[in-house]
């Protein structure tokens, strides 16, 4: 029975999603494919998780506050989405070393 207990406990953690929302600015070199590709493989990695996207806003090439590696601009998405808490940081990691990506801002929302 011990070992029923043990298995149980990722069911439960299983149903508690957090809500979450990712801004990322991309470079403004990448063509309209890359940028494609980068999108997807963001969205991939939260529904491979057990992530549930519910809404995603692509806000265009903006002009950034200030110069980001030497770009004045850049192309602004923006994702909703819920996620176990346990995948953010993982997430996050992936969102650094990911080329083509200058910032990102992972929130999450209290509900």
């Amino acid at each position: 029975m011990a070992s029923n207990s043990v298995k149980e406990g990722p069911k439960v953690e299983d149903k508690q999603l957090r809500d979450y929302e990712l801004v990322f600015i991309v470079s403004p070199e990448v063509g309209e494919e890359a940028l494609e590709a980068i999108v997807g493989s963001v969205k991939q990695f939260i529904t491979d998780k057990g992530g549930v996207i519910s809404d995603e806003e692509r806000w265009g090439k903006r002009r950034l506050a200030y110069p980001i590696k030497r770009f004045r601009e850049g192309n602004y998405v923006l994702t909703r989405f819920k996620m176990k808490p346990a995948w953010s940081k993982e997430l996050e990691a992936n969102l650094k070393i990911a080329e083509g990506i200058l910032r990102h801002l992972l929130v999450r929302l209290d509900s």
